[in-house]
């Protein structure tokens, strides 16, 4: 009997646009209620985004508009500038 080989789930990084582990990247997630929040769990309901957890990877989803057409909604700048400060913190680790 052969082992099985456990698959991994990979996503695509709405910035560089390369497929990559889950477990690597950040899930950017819209709420049922419409709100756009950082899911560090990755498991909360709704339409999930990924992205690197570098800053190179947000600034080329924020200027091609990556996260706004995985999300199915115009992201505020307030989001954008919430979630920078995140993922400094991230790189800062």
């Amino acid at each position: 009997m052969a082992a099985q080989t456990r698959r991994v789930p990979l996503r695509k990084c709405t910035g560089c646009q390369e497929m990559k582990n889950k477990k690597e990247m950040m899930r950017i997630l819209k709420t049922p209620e419409g709100e756009i929040v950082l899911d560090t769990t990755g498991r909360r309901n709704g339409r999930g985004a990924y992205i690197c957890c570098s800053m190179e990877c947000f600034e080329k989803a924020v200027r091609n508009k990556g996260l706004e057409r995985s999300l199915k909604e115009r992201v505020p700048e307030e989001t954008y500038e919430d979630l920078k400060k995140e993922i400094e913190s991230i790189e800062k680790r």
